[in-house]
């Protein structure tokens, strides 16, 4: 398989499996998977307490050729576990050569209806994605995220369709 072929989604909501992230984050799944790409999908919050989980992580970063990371805003920022496994990958890339490009991209979610409430956020991830060498694919920015509630964007139906084609736009474009 390419490596490019890999793709690994991060779940950085502490809420795991039942958050909002997760639900965004599982539909641009199941579209990347339509495109012909193997995507693995890990909870940031799991993987970041223990070393080993550390280890894991680094591991899957390593053998991805995109990571997605899908989280929400706290307070303007993001949330302090998806810091620390920033911070991980980051101090893990200085002491490791990486000769093929990764990209990188998020989407992130707020319960503010004004999505600019992400900009800094988005900011902080585009300066950490140049620092350690991936390549920026994009952000996407959505503001009343507690809405989806964790529920499937199928579910959630007509009030989210214009997230599922931003959602289906962006997986297009980073099947590509």
């Amino acid at each position: 398989m390419n490596k490019t072929e890999n793709v690994l989604l991060l779940v950085g909501s502490p809420k795991g499996a039942s958050s909002t992230s997760n639900s965004l984050g599982d539909y641009l799944i199941s579209r990347l998977e339509q495109s012909g790409l193997t995507v693995g999908k890990e909870y940031i919050y799991k993987l970041v307490r223990k070393e080993e989980g550390q280890k894991k992580l680094l591991t899957k970063v390593e053998e991805a050729g995109l990571i997605i990371l899908v989280f929400p805003l706290y307070v303007d920022c993001l949330p302090a576990g998806v810091i620390k496994a920033l911070e991980l990958i980051a101090d893990h890339r200085k002491i490791k050569s990486h000769r093929e490009k990764q990209g990188f991209a998020i989407i992130i979610n707020c319960g503010f209806p004004e999505a600019q409430h992400n900009n800094t956020a988005i900011a902080i991830c585009k300066i950490f994605s140049r620092e350690v060498g991936f390549e920026w694919k994009g952000a996407l920015s959505l503001g009343m995220g507690g809405a989806i509630g964790g529920r499937s964007l199928e579910e959630r139906g007509g009030m989210v369709r214009n997230v599922i084609k931003g959602l289906d736009i962006a997986a297009q474009s980073l099947a590509e």
